[in-house]
C-alpha cells in the first residue's frame, strides 16, 4: 500500500503538493478560529459524588459555591480600617455593581456577625462570590467579565478561589505556548542544520512542523463542534504535532538522502536523474514511509486511550493529540515525498561548507543517516559490545532504571490549587494572602442532606462535628426537606489529610435521608478513585493495540511483549524523576516553582499516553530496519540463525542510531520549551517527558534493545504456527522484501565503507 502510494506521490508530485499546500492553507484559515470553540473546563467526572452533590445543589439552592474569594485590604498609609465607613462603603458599592448575571450569590464580611471575614488586624475583608451558570464554562466566562468589576479604586483588591486559579492558569498557558514555539522553531531550524548540513533539507522538517500544527487545530477545531474540548488539547497539539512532524521528517529525508546516495554510486558518482529521484522517493515510501504510517499509527493509539475517562480535558487531550499525530503522519507521508520528488539532488542545496568538510583526506563524509559515517561505525561497535556481554549489560541498566523510578512508588496525589501557579500570579498571591491574615489555609466539604427530619439533621451535624479534624459545621441554606451544610477544616484541601477527612464524612451515615459529600477535596478524591478505576482499562488497551500493530509490522509476538516491558521500565524511571522533583521538591528553586508536596493525578495518565507512543515511535524506527536486514539475509547458507540476528541487529543500530538521536535531541527542544512553563503542571509534563525521551533513545535504544535481542536470537521473530503463516502471506512488509529470498545490501561509496554486512569477516566478528 505505503509502495503503491510512493510510486504515486513520485509520478504526481505536483499535483499532491499545491492539493496539500491548499488544504493546509484553509486548515489554517480555519483552525485560526479554534480558541472561540474550546472549553475551559472539564476537570470532572460528571457520574461522581461531587459532581452529582455540585449539580442537585444548584437545582434546589443556585449555587452556593465558594468561587471567588475577593480580599480588599486598605492601602499602606492610608490609616483606614474594615469597621470605617468609607472602607465599608467602597466594599458595598463594588458589590452593588457586579455585572447582572454574573453571580448567583454574594457574601461580604458585613453580612457575617461572628467577624471571621475581617482579617486579624481588622485592616482587610474577604467577599465571598457564588458565580452564575450551570457548567463550569459558564462559571469562567462569568469570572472573566466579573473579576474586573470586582476591582477596587479606593482599596487594594486581590482575587482568590478556584476560578481565579483557573483563569491565571488558562493566561500563563497561552503565554507559555507563545513562547515555547517561537523558542523551539528556531532552535529545531539550527539543530537541523547541524544535522542535515544543508539548508533545504534543514528546512523540511520545519515544512511538516508547521503543516501538522495548522491541521490539527483545525480537526480539534471539528471535533469541538460536536464535543467539548479542553483549550489544553491545544498545548499537545503543539507538542507533538510539531515534534513527531520533525521526527518523521527527520526519518524521511534521511532515507531519500540515503537512497540518493545510493543511486548516485551505482551511477559512478553522476547527480541521480529524475527517473532515479523517482525510484529514491519509492524506495523511501517502501522503507521509512511504512515505518512512519506504522509509528503514526501506535502514537495515536496511544493517545486515544485516553478516551476511556470521563474527564473533558483528559479526552480533549485524546482528540488533540490523535489529531496532531495523524495530520503529522499524513504531512510526512504526502506533502514532503512530494517536495522531495520535486526537489531531487537540490536537497542538498545551501550546504554549510564548515560543517560538510568531513571525513580522511578532506573527502566529504556521506549523507546524513549513511552507515558509511564514522558515528555509524561507532554505534555498530557499541552495538557489538553490548551483544557480547547482554546479560551484564540487562542486568545492569535495568537495575539502574528501577533504581532511578524508586521515588515513585511513595508518591502522593492531589489536583490543582492555587500553587501550580507562579508565585507571583495574581491568585497565588490572593492565595497567601488569605492564609496569612485571615487565620490560616482552611478546607472545607459541602453536606447536601435530603428527606431528614429536624431532629435527623441535628444528630447528623453532631455526628460531622465528631470527625476528626472539623472545627465546624455550619448550615449554609435550607428548603423544605433539604439542608446544605459546610463542614470546615484546617490545612490545604489537597493534602492526604484532606482526603482522609473526605473519606471519614462520607462514611458518616445519616439516621434519616440521603447524603451527598462535594467541595474541592472532595473533587479530588473522586478524581483519584475515577483514575484508579479507569486506568487498568487505558492500559490494556494501549497494550493490546501495540501488541496487534507491532506484529502485522515485524510478524513476531515476542518483540512487541519485549518492547511492551521495556517501554515501561524507561517510562517508570522518568516517573521516579518526576516524584523526585515536583513531589518531594527537590531542584524546586533551579527550576522556579513551589513544591506542592503532591502529584498531579491527571499529569502521569496524559504522560503515560504520549510516553508509550513516543516509545514505540523508536522502537519502530529501529525494529523497521532490524527487520529489513534480517529478510535481506534470508537464506543465505554462509550464516547461522546466531548470525543473522546479531547482523540484523547490528546493522538496524548502525543504520538508525545517529538518526534516532538526532529526532530525540529535535524532540527534546520543543519538549524542553514547555519545561519553561509557569505552570507547575506544565512543567512537570515538560521535565517528565524529557527525561523519558532521553531514556529512551539512548539507555533503551543503545543498550536494553541490542542486549535482549542476542539474548533472544532467533526468538526474536517466533510466531505460532497459525500467526507466522498468515503474517507471511498479509503482513506488511517492506515492499519487494520477500521472504527467504537474501538480496544483499545496496553497496557504492555510500554504503560500502563501514556496512557490517559486506563480507563473512565481518559477520564473524558480529559473533
Amino acid at each position: 500500500m505505503v509502495d503503491r502510494w510512493g510510486g504515486f506521490v513520485a509520478r504526481r508530485a505536483l499535483s499532491v503538493l499545491l492539493a496539500g499546500l491548499a488544504l493546509v492553507m484553509a486548515a489554517g484559515a480555519y483552525g485560526a478560529g479554534v480558541f472561540d470553540s474550546l472549553s475551559q473546563g472539564g476537570f470532572d467526572d460528571p457520574a461522581s459524588e461531587s459532581a452529582r452533590e455540585l449539580a442537585r445543589e444548584r437545582e434546589l439552592f443556585g449555587n452556593r459555591s465558594v468561587d471567588v474569594v475577593a480580599v480588599y485590604s486598605a492601602p499602606d498609609g492610608s490609616g483606614l480600617a474594615a469597621d470605617d465607613p468609607a472602607f465599608r462603603a467602597e466594599v458595598e458599592r463594588v458589590v452593588d455593581e457586579v455585572p447582572e448575571g454574573t453571580v448567583a450569590q454574594v457574601v461580604t464580611a458585613y453580612d457575617v456577625p461572628d467577624g471571621s471575614l475581617v482579617s486579624d488586624d481588622g485592616r482587610a475583608v474577604q467577599v465571598l462570590v457564588s458565580l452564575a451558570g450551570e457548567s463550569q464554562d459558564d462559571f469562567l466566562r462569568a469570572y472573566d467579565e466579573l473579576a474586573p468589576a470586582l476591582e477596587s479604586d479606593l482599596l487594594r483588591t486581590d482575587l482568590a478561589g478556584a476560578f481565579a486559579v483557573y483563569s491565571d492558569v488558562n493566561e500563563i498557558t497561552a503565554e507559555d505556548l507563545e513562547r515555547a514555539e517561537l523558542l523551539s522553531l528556531p532552535l529545531v531550524l539550527l539543530l537541523a542544520l547541524l544535522i542535515f548540513r544543508s539548508l533545504v533539507a534543514a528546512l523540511m522538517p520545519v515544512l511538516v512542523g508547521l503543516v501538522a500544527l495548522l491541521g490539527a487545530l483545525a480537526v480539534v477545531r471539528l471535533v469541538a463542534q460536536v464535543t467539548e474540548v479542553s483549550v489544553f488539547s491545544v498545548n499537545v497539539v503543539s507538542l507533538l504535532g510539531i515534534g513527531l512532524a520533525i521526527d518523521y521528517a527527520l526519518f524521511v529525508v534521511s532515507r531519500f538522502r540515503e537512497e540518493l546516495a545510493t543511486l548516485r554510486g551505482d551511477a559512478g558518482g553522476r547527480a541521480p536523474g529524475p527517473d532515479a529521484v523517482a525510484e529514491a522517493v519509492h524506495r523511501t515510501m517502501a522503507s521509512a514511509g511504512r515505518t512512519v504510517l506504522f509509528s503514526g499509527l501506535t502514537v495515536a493509539a496511544a493517545m486515544s486511550s485516553l478516551l476511556v475517562f470521563p474527564q473533558a480535558f483528559l479526552r480533549s487531550m485524546a482528540y488533540g493529540g490523535a489529531a496532531a499525530v495523524l495530520v503529522a503522519m499524513l504531512a510526512a507521508l504526502t506533502v514532503l515525498p512530494a517536495a522531495l520528488r520535486l526537489l531531487g539532488h537540490r536537497v542538498d542545496a545551501g550546504r554549510l561548507p564548515a560543517l560538510t568538510r568531513r571525513g580522511r583526506g578532506g573527502r566529504r563524509g556521506a549523507e546524513a543517516g549513511s552507515p558509511a559515517t564514522d558515528e555509524g561505525a561507532r554505534w555498530a561497535a557499541l552495538a557489538r559490545a553490548v551483544m557480547r556481554r547482554p546479560v551484564v549489560v540487562v542486568t545492569v541498566t535495568v537495575a539502574v532504571l528501577l533504581a532511578v523510578a524508586s521515588p515513585f512508588l511513595g508518591a502522593q496525589w492531589g489536583s490543582v490549587d492555587h500553587r501550580v501557579l507562579p508565585a507571583d500570579a495574581p491568585a497565588h498571591v490572593a492565595a497567601d494572602l488569605v492564609a496569612a491574615e485571615f487565620g490560616g489555609e482552611t478546607s472545607s466539604a459541602s453536606l447536601l442532606l435530603e428527606g431528614a427530619s429536624e431532629a435527623e439533621v441535628a444528630a447528623y451535624v453532631e455526628a460531622v462535628q465528631r470527625v476528626d479534624g472539623v472545627v465546624a459545621v455550619t448550615p449554609v441554606a435550607q428548603e423544605a426537606a433539604a439542608v446544605l451544610l459546610r463542614a470546615t477544616w484546617e490545612g490545604d484541601s489537597q493534602s492526604e489529610r484532606a482526603q482522609g477527612i473526605v473519606a471519614d464524612l462520607r462514611d458518616v451515615d445519616p439516621a434519616g435521608g440521603e447524603v451527598l459529600v462535594g467541595g474541592i477535596a472532595a473533587d479530588t478524591v473522586d478524581l483519584l478513585d475515577s483514575v484508579a478505576d479507569r486506568l487498568p482499562w487505558m492500559g490494556l488497551i494501549v497494550v493490546v493495540v501495540m501488541l496487534v500493530l507491532l506484529f502485522v509490522a515485524f510478524g513476531s509476538v515476542v518483540l512487541p511483549v519485549k518492547a511492551v516491558v521495556m517501554n515501561l521500565v524507561s517510562i517508570t524511571a522518568s516517573f521516579g524523576v518526576v516524584t523526585w522533583i515536583f513531589g518531594d521538591g527537590n531542584g524546586a528553586d533551579l527550576l522556579g516553582f513551589e513544591p506542592q508536596g503532591f502529584l498531579d493525578a491527571t499529569n502521569p495518565i496524559l504522560m503515560l499516553a504520549i510516553l508509550f507512543g513516543l516509545s514505540m515511535d523508536y522502537e519502530v524506527f529501529l525494529l523497521s530496519r532490524v527487520r529489513e536486514q534480517w529478510d535481506r539475509s534470508a537464506g543465505d547458507p554462509t550464516l547461522t540463525p546466531a548470525q543473522r540476528n546479531r547482523l540484523a541487529v547490528v546493522t538496524g543500530v548502525q543504520k538508525t542510531g545517529r538518526i534516532i538521536t538526532s529526532a530525540a535531541l529535535l524532540l527534546a527542544i520543543v519538549i524542553g520549551a514547555f519545561a519553561t512553563s509557569g505552570i507547575v503542571f506544565m512543567k512537570m509534563l515538560g521535565v517528565g517527558m524529557l527525561v523519558a525521551l532521553l531514556l529512551d533513545a539512548t539507555v533503551v535504544r543503545a543498550l536494553l534493545v541490542p542486549a535482549t535481542m542476542a539474548l533472544l536470537g532467533r526468538w526474536n521473530w517466533w510466531a505460532p504456527g497459525p500467526l507466522a503463516r498468515w503474517w507471511e502471506r498479509h503482513g506488511f512488509r517492506e515492499e519487494g522484501r520477500a521472504p527467504g529470498r537474501a538480496t544483499g545490501p545496496a553497496t557504492g561509496p555510500a554504503t560500502g565503507g563501514d556496512d557490517p554486512t559486506g563480507t563473512p569477516e565481518r559477520v564473524d566478528a558480529l559473533v
